[in-house]
């Protein structure tokens, strides 16, 4: 934000002084505009501010991933995620839209009660947040903190944006509610891909520690079967991370 300010600001002066250099200043700051757009329209960048996109090293070194879940709680899908998380002794971080946590707060208390951590994702998870500024950005997620927070007794620690697209103005915002940006080393587009065995494969491929995965229990396609896909790839997910020795954590454990 800053290096963009001092382009905005030198492009202005320079046209001033010399308004024959009108094309280069505005070349400059379109560039400029570019990259902001490029780097909010890629989740994993850390061009816009800090960004879990993979685990501390530490974390990686002692083979620990993290299975990150998101847009739940759903009331069909998220009891099953449960009970499979549950007979691998595995945790789990599901980021949460705020307005379902309310919803179906016995779930998301649940979900807590079984060592998994619940995590913000907007309080409507709105297809229009890249687009917000910040007092939009401001409003949708302090009201995720509240409401999650007063349905399970713990306040997010980390938040990761609606299809991660974000802007310039969200850093700011996660700074004064002193949350941490999460995205994700690899994800399985279980939203959008109805085949189980091509969303494990993306999952699990050159799987090694410190990756974040992620799947999803809310907005879950279905296989042809008509089973949510997540419920397909988890169990094998599971098995794979036991064979490979690695262990799933909550992103507040990775440390």
């Amino acid at each position: 934000m800053s290096a963009s300010a001092a382009i905005h600001g030198g492009a202005l002066a320079t046209t001033v002084i010399d308004p024959v250099l009108w094309p280069w200043t505005l070349s400059a700051v379109a560039a400029n505009h570019a990259i902001l757009t490029a780097a909010g329209l890629w989740p994993r960048s850390r061009l816009l501010g800090p960004n879990w996109n993979r685990l501390p090293s530490i974390s990686g070194a002692r083979r620990e991933v993290a299975i990150t879940i998101d847009d739940g709680p759903d009331a069909e899908v998220t009891p099953r995620v449960l009970e499979m998380l549950a007979a691998h002794g595995a945790r789990a971080t599901f980021f949460c839209v705020g307005e379902r946590v309310e919803r179906h707060a016995g779930l998301a208390r649940d979900i807590v009660r079984q060592g998994h951590a619940i995590e913000n994702h907007s309080q409507r998870h709105r297809h229009n947040f890249s687009l917000l500024g910040p007092r939009g950005m401001q409003a949708e997620i302090a009201r995720a903190q509240d409401s999650i927070g007063g349905v399970t007794g713990s306040r997010p620690r980390f938040f990761r944006a609606p299809a991660g697209l974000r802007n310039p103005f969200l850093d700011p915002v996660l700074t004064r509610l002193d949350l941490r940006l999460a995205s994700w080393t690899r994800r399985g587009f279980d939203t959008v891909n109805r085949d189980p065995e091509a969303v494990y494969r993306r999952l699990t491929t050159g799987l090694c520690g410190g990756e974040i995965l992620l799947l999803h229990d809310g907005n879950a396609a279905r296989g042809v079967s008509g089973i949510p896909v997540i419920l397909d790839v988890l169990p094998r997910l599971l098995e794979a991370l036991r064979a490979a020795r690695l262990t799933p954590v909550t992103l507040r454990e990775a440390r």
